[in-house]
């Protein structure tokens, strides 16, 4: 049977180390880490997961505010909304939630973020202290990957990695994630040749290209790790019943919905030696990384960490 790499248990150990480092804080400085997260528009899922951050960040006593400001908002509003956060002293992290409105140019707006209270680990200045292998606020979920691998003992060192996606927030730190932890890394991208055979190669399989259930048995060497970081929410049921068992549908026939990653669920349980499930993987440890890099700012800003 293969190991279900459970994300609560990780994230629990993750939020009970963070607690002391909070306490320590408001003991010696007299406010705890603060957060403020900016959320512009109406997007639903957004919204679930901000709701998740604020609850997550009371659970460990983190002083936190989201600001909503009106969806027509320019590039120009807000920076200067961005800006009048960087120079808040009780502020120790600036999250800006994407996917921001299409008048939005989402790209100044996160040069905008002070690179000491960037907690996405986005801007150009911690991308580089990643790339040097310098310490720094890192991006949350692939942070969290390593963190699940970690805690798990899977080893890495050594290990040839398979990273599919490329993305800025995703794809790309992972892959300097890994290759600090010494493993041997591919990145595959929609341009990649034989897609199959170069995943099949992976002793650590990690997927995150966006696109439900597209990594089959065909992909996967036997035995591999597989990290799905994909979350793909599923409302046709032709496609639904090409993905899932039949206890599954019988959820998806209740809900008419069911998430799925990027890897197919039943190949990835049956060839995998280890595997993240999706729900239940590696999606409930990016707020758990979004606390941590909270706290290590509010360190580094007050001095406790150097």
């Amino acid at each position: 049977m293969p190991q279900i790499l459970d994300g609560s248990r990780i994230r629990d150990q993750i939020k009970a180390e963070c607690r002391p480092r909070v306490d320590r804080i408001i003991e010696q400085f007299g406010r705890p880490p603060g957060l403020a997260v900016v959320l512009v528009g109406n997007n639903p899922a957004s919204e679930v997961y901000v709701r998740g951050k604020t609850k997550t960040a009371e659970e460990l006593g983190i002083y936190n505010e989201t600001i909503t400001p009106a969806p027509s908002i320019s590039t120009e509003e807000l920076q200067r909304l961005i800006r009048a956060l960087n120079t808040r002293p009780e502020i120790d992290g600036i999250l800006v939630q994407l996917p921001l409105p299409a008048q939005i140019d989402s790209q100044k707006v996160l040069l905008t973020v002070a690179p000491e209270k960037d907690v996405d680990g986005f801007h150009p200045y911690n991308v580089g202290l990643l790339a040097t292998g310098r310490p720094g606020l890192r991006p949350c979920t692939p942070a969290g990957v390593i963190q699940m691998l970690n805690r798990y003992e899977i080893p890495i060192a050594g290990k040839n990695a398979v990273v599919v996606g490329r993305s800025d927030i995703v794809g790309k730190p992972m892959s300097l994630m890994l290759l600090q932890e010494n493993a041997t890394v591919t990145v595959c991208h929609s341009r990649t040749r034989d897609l199959p055979a170069v995943c099949r190669t992976a002793e650590i399989l990690v997927a995150a290209i966006g696109r439900a259930a597209m990594i089959t048995a065909d992909y996967i060497q036997p035995g591999a790790v597989v990290v799905d970081v994909g979350m793909n929410a599923i409302t046709d049921r032709a496609l639904a019943e090409r993905i899932f068992d039949a206890s599954r549908m019988a959820n998806f026939d209740k809900r008419g919905s069911l998430l799925v990653g990027d890897v197919h669920p039943g190949d990835m349980a049956r060839v995998a030696s280890a595997y993240t499930p999706v729900p239940g993987g590696v999606g409930l440890l990016t707020i758990a990384m979004l606390m941590q890099n909270t706290i290590e700012a509010a360190e580094r800003r007050t001095g406790l960490l150097e």
